[in-house]
């Protein structure tokens, strides 16, 4: 059995589950990384698996269009996904810090270690909430108003953790948002196949997300915290599996629906590939095993985003 991540840092400051390599992290002065670790930039996947449903989304839109991939949308979701997921993340570690004091891989967080102020953290997720309102403002009203009915699902999660075995539902309501957005800022409106990709990536977060959480089984047991990792068990993952093989049925469905090509076919299933060897990996006592699944989620979305960005240039090409 892994032993759990220890919640003290490094002696550069960083905290244990941090991607190594972070170079940004590394050449900040001090008393600027505190911030930067209440905005999970020292963790990137975080604002990666925020963007990835963004940019499936808008590359499936372009598909759908036959033409080829908004390039400006796709930068602005990934200036409004880090900013985003920066605030989101401040906002979950303000509700969280007496919880997190109690959880070994949490502890050492800005808020809970005592450096970093609460109202210093909140003046910080107002600054970086109002960058991903200016990237939101440069699209269509109808995306604006849906940009904004997203923050009631990321308000509501970190409470969801208290009274529900299933908090990660109603973090992957909020975390695949983007595959919505990417849709709606397109056409600014919604159909079907935007509705089957969001329902695709909120299947796959709370996969994912199950996934992450096996590292907490123990402390949160403690501290009485709620998770779908603590509620399959040792059944962990036949249910990630279970819940992974909806998100490919969920996309594959979105994909028929737009006469998607053989690329955008070839894409969901090198993603699909990826999802059943993170399922066969899964250990429930192990982990740092869970946090290498976790991060791989990366490469899994890229995948898929990759399949349908081919797809959409190459239709492109030939109207």
């Amino acid at each position: 059995m892994s032993a759990p991540n220890s919640g003290r840092q490094t002696a550069s400051g960083a905290l244990p589950d941090a991607a190594p390599g972070q170079w940004l992290f590394q050449i900040a002065p001090p008393r600027l990384r505190p911030y930067l670790q209440l905005a999970r930039v020292d963790r990137p996947i975080g604002w990666w698996l925020l963007l990835l449903p963004c940019w499936e989304s808008s590359a499936l839109a372009a598909m759908a269009e036959g033409r080829g991939l908004y390039v400006s949308h796709l930068l602005l979701f990934l200036i409004g996904a880090v900013a985003m997921r920066g605030a989101g993340s401040t906002y979950n570690d303000l509700v969280d810090r007496e919880i997190d004091a109690k959880v070994e891989r949490t502890r050492g967080r800005p808020l809970p270690s005592g450096r970093v102020a609460p109202r210093d953290a909140k003046l910080f997720l107002v600054l970086q909430a109002l960058i991903g309102l200016a990237v939101l403002l440069c699209f269509n009203r109808f995306a604006i108003a849906l940009g904004f009915a997203s923050l009631g699902f990321v308000a509501i999660y970190p409470f969801m953790k208290r009274v529900t075995s299933w908090p990660q539902a109603v973090l992957g309501l909020a975390f695949a948002y983007g595959g919505l957005m990417g849709w709606a800022a397109v056409f600014g409106s919604l159909s079907a196949p935007a509705v089957l990709i969001y329902v695709s990536a909120i299947f796959w977060t709370i996969g994912y997300d199950t996934i992450y959480a096996l590292q907490d089984v123990r402390d949160d047991s403690i501290a009485g915290v709620k998770s779908t990792a603590r509620f399959f068990g040792e059944n962990v993952r036949l249910g990630v599996a279970g819940l992974y093989f909806l998100s490919a049925v969920a996309g594959e469905a979105a994909l028929w629906l737009v006469h998607a090509g053989p690329l955008a076919h070839i894409g969901l299933f090198g993603f699909a590939l990826h999802l059943v060897w993170q399922t066969r990996r899964i250990d429930p006592h192990d982990g740092a095993m869970a946090l290498r699944l976790f991060r791989s989620n990366r490469n899994a979305g890229m995948i898929f985003f990759a399949g349908l960005a081919a797809q959409a240039l190459l239709n492109s090409s030939y109207s």
